[in-house]
């Protein structure tokens, strides 16, 4: 491997020292960010495990979700923590006219409408129901799918995340739910 580039013979020592930095710095990188994920893990031991019950959000996940949410209670209902996360789109309306494709706000928490569509991400690729949810949406229109499908559903899982920190009730899949 040493030697699997062509270098001159001049450059050859300083390439191979600055691949070795570069190479320890990104090992101590990647033993900082385990060391994080385990205090994060120790952290929300002490906390309700609501939002780990869905398949796809882990520890890291969840705490960012929990600590930039807050207080749930602060929310009247999952409208209001859309609107705080910056999940709700703008409305052109004149009398009988409404329009239709209207952009998103710009404004809210950019964090947690990060975790959420990151969320929302991985979701979808456990659970059935965001799954089709998902591909409905991104079927929907000629450019931007995936983007516009993640929003979207992020936005439904704003609706379950509200609920479940709420009501403090485990998440079951509608596969496994009894009517």
């Amino acid at each position: 491997a040493r030697n699997s580039y062509r270098l001159d013979k001049m450059m050859a020592d300083p390439v191979n020292l600055s691949l070795s930095v570069i190479l320890s710095t990104i090992q101590h990188m990647e033993s900082q960010v385990k060391r994080l994920d385990k205090e994060i893990e120790r952290m929300m031991k002490g906390i309700p495990q609501t939002l780990t019950s869905i398949k796809g959000i882990g520890p890291v996940y969840a705490a960012g979700l929990i600590a930039e949410i807050g207080d749930i209670h602060r929310f009247d209902d999952h409208h209001a923590l859309a609107k705080y996360a910056g999940l709700v789109w703008t409305q052109y309306q004149s009398g009988e006219f409404e329009a239709e494709n209207t952009s998103r706000m710009r404004t809210g928490n950019k964090y947690l409408r990060y975790y959420l569509v990151q969320a929302s991400d991985a979701i979808r690729k456990h659970d059935t129901e965001y799954k089709t949810f998902y591909q409905k949406k991104y079927h929907e229109v000629p450019k931007h799918q995936h983007k516009r499908a993640l929003v979207l559903t992020a936005r439904k899982l704003v609706r379950l995340v509200h609920s479940l920190l709420r009501t403090k009730q485990l998440y079951i899949p509608k596969e496994e739910r009894r009517e």
